[in-house]
């Protein structure tokens, strides 16, 4: 009997995520509904998406994408794939209404991890931050199903899809040579021909069609991110083991009397205002404000890395524990927002001493998001469960820059500034002039010649014409104020 010798072990394929977040897919097949819905959103991104213009048509791509990945899904959407959905879109729809890009950019990133959860979801810290990345990974995996699916649809006899876009791109070809003639032969023809047809002015073919590409691969992505769902709350750290109860109460409680302390001491500092700056020598606004900001951020990382690490340690069996778990985390999370209360009020002092910037409001809106973040954490801490903390702080964030966006801060800026100018003669027209096309009409209040200094550049920005798709409705009526009211030249 002849013993084979043993034959070398063929290396497993590597993976990024491990197969109990993310099993492997040899099946799935792209159906066809799917495919055809991609190549739309990607031709509707090519058509009416210009990057660097903040206008309608990012909304509009968002729109067709989402229609593309939901709609052609049997299963309608839950309640909560629904809402992020539409968060998704309100953050796109802001950049239509708005023309800041901060702002802009902003809705862009947070939409995007807005998207990514109503894909994916996900509970737990680790998953959302999983869920925002785990579309760069199917890259390969839809290739694949793809192809299984392209193979399906010749296996079936069904009309082939390169034949369909075939029949698409001649019959493009076709009306575009017969309807130019026949435009040329008669301007009447022309004229109707050109109200019927919708406008669309292609410039930097090559990246569009690049752009075009990107997107069409985008909605496969999250179609099957949607279809094959990865578990990303399976890569969160499992519960740590609960240690002895003075292991974890001594430092909690020294902590928190080190808070108190704190507190007590600072009270001069911490709300002592105009009285304070003026009798503190080599003490400025400037100073003062950015030392509580400072406090503020170092106090918010050290509560929640003090509440992860107490979360995972702290035993929570007996009520002695539960107890002492919430009158500790509830007084770091309660002194906590002593400071947020001062920072907030160090920052309207600065305010008003030195005007309005956009920086400063937007230090101010995040002093007042993370002390909401602290709120939420205290009632995490009184019912000692946080599995809705991750969801609930997305979504006051979400909210959160749609107010910012309702609140208009570019415009906020300039009106306070133009108010101030108007009581003490002070302004800085070069700063205001860096503003976006939403701060145009606070500006056009102003008068001469520090009207037209502000807004000289901002005139040549709204000065060019645009497409449909590039609407945005702070640089249409940044042009028409600017239109009926001309710049002088600024002396």
């Amino acid at each position: 009997m002849t013993i084979a010798p043993p034959q070398p072990a063929v290396p497993t394929r590597r993976d990024f995520w491990p197969r109990q977040a993310w099993r492997r897919d040899r099946t799935s097949m792209a159906p066809r509904p799917i495919v055809l819905g991609a190549v739309a959103a990607g031709v509707v991104a090519a058509l009416t998406l210009q990057v660097t213009v903040v206008g309608l048509g990012y909304v509009l791509t968002g729109t067709v994408v989402a229609v593309a990945v939901f709609a052609t899904r049997r299963t309608m959407p839950t309640a909560t794939q629904a809402a992020a959905i539409l968060g998704a879109l309100a953050l796109l729809a802001v950049l239509s209404v708005r023309g800041a890009g901060w702002l802009a950019a902003v809705c862009v990133a947070l939409s995007w991890v807005v998207g990514s959860f109503a894909l994916v979801g996900g509970r737990t810290w680790t998953g959302l931050a999983a869920g925002s990345f785990a579309l760069w990974f199917t890259p390969l995996r839809v290739v694949r199903w793809t192809r299984r699916g392209a193979r399906r649809w010749h296996a079936t006899g069904t009309v082939p899809v390169g034949r369909v876009f075939g029949v698409a791109a001649m019959t493009v070809v076709l009306l575009l040579v017969f309807g130019s003639l026949f435009a040329g032969a008669d301007a009447g023809f022309a004229a109707l021909l050109g109200r019927a047809a919708p406008t669309v002015h292609v410039s930097n073919p090559f990246g569009r069609f690049v752009l075009g590409v990107l997107v069409c691969g985008g909605t496969l992505g999250a179609a099957y991110l949607l279809r094959r769902t990865p578990r990303v709350d399976a890569l969160a750290p499992r519960p740590g083991h609960p240690v002895a109860r003075w292991e974890w109460a001594i430092p909690l409680a020294l902590l928190d009397l080190l808070f108190l302390g704190f507190v007590a001491v600072q009270l001069t500092v911490l709300f002592g205002g105009n009285t304070h700056v003026l009798t503190t020598a080599d003490l400025t606004y400037a100073e003062y404000a950015r030392q509580g900001f400072w406090q503020l951020l170092a106090v918010t990382a050290l509560t929640l890395l003090v509440i992860a690490v107490a979360v995972r340690k702290a035993s929570r069996v007996e009520v002695a524990d539960r107890v002492l778990v919430r009158v500790l985390l509830g007084l770091l999370c309660g002194l906590s927002l002593v400071v947020v209360a001062s920072a907030i009020h160090r920052m309207s002092l600065y305010e008003s001493q030195y005007g309005y910037t956009r920086l400063r409001v937007t230090v101010l809106v995040t002093e007042l998001w993370l002390g909401l973040v602290f709120v939420l954490l205290i009632v995490a801490g009184v019912r000692l469960s946080g599995r809705w903390l991750p969801r609930a702080v997305l979504a006051s964030a979400v909210g959160g820059v749609l107010l910012v966006a309702a609140i208009d801060p570019d415009a906020y800026v300039a009106r306070k500034n133009v108010e101030r100018f108007g009581d003490t003669g002070r302004i800085d027209v070069s700063y205001l002039g860096s503003l976006s096309v939403d701060a145009v009409p606070a500006l056009d209040r102003l008068p001469e010649p520090e009207r037209s200094c502000a807004l000289y550049r901002l005139d040549r920005q709204v000065s060019g014409e645009s497409e449909w798709y590039e609407y945005n409705a702070a640089r249409s009526r940044a042009k028409e104020l600017l239109a009926a009211h001309p710049v002088r030249s600024c002396e």
